[in-house]
């Protein structure tokens, strides 16, 4: 057995953690295009704080993924919180065209969807 090189030190729980389903299934969708799964990816009547406005329900949703969402790139940069009912992550949004931003996204989720996603920048 060869001999030890002293204690291993794990990450941080954030950093070794998984970004949760329903937030995965937003950031998916929005780097295929994927309105319908974007939208879906969301409980019927959700609500998305977009810096200071107030997006909720499907079709609000929809209509504003369609504007501001769709064509873009989403990329998850690290998991800043983890919590029982969600998670905060640092993300590199790129609407299309653009250099893009670093943001945080709090997602509130409960039965397989994001029942709150809070985006604010970093």
């Amino acid at each position: 057995m060869p001999p030890s090189a002293g204690p291993v030190e794990k990450p941080p729980a954030a950093a070794s953690a998984s970004v949760v389903k329903p937030a995965q299934a937003y950031v998916d969708a929005v780097n295929a295009g994927d309105l319908d799964a974007l939208v879906t990816s969301f409980a019927p009547e959700a609500e998305i704080v977009d810096v200071s406005r107030s997006i909720r329900g499907h079709d609000a949703i929809r209509a504003w993924a369609d504007a501001e969402v769709i064509g873009g790139t989403l990329r998850v940069v690290s998991i800043v919180e983890n919590r029982p009912d969600g998670q905060k992550l640092l993300v590199h949004w790129a609407p299309a065209d653009s250099d893009g931003w670093r943001a945080h996204y709090d997602f509130t989720v409960g039965d397989d969807r994001i029942l709150k996603a809070d985006l604010q920048y970093a």
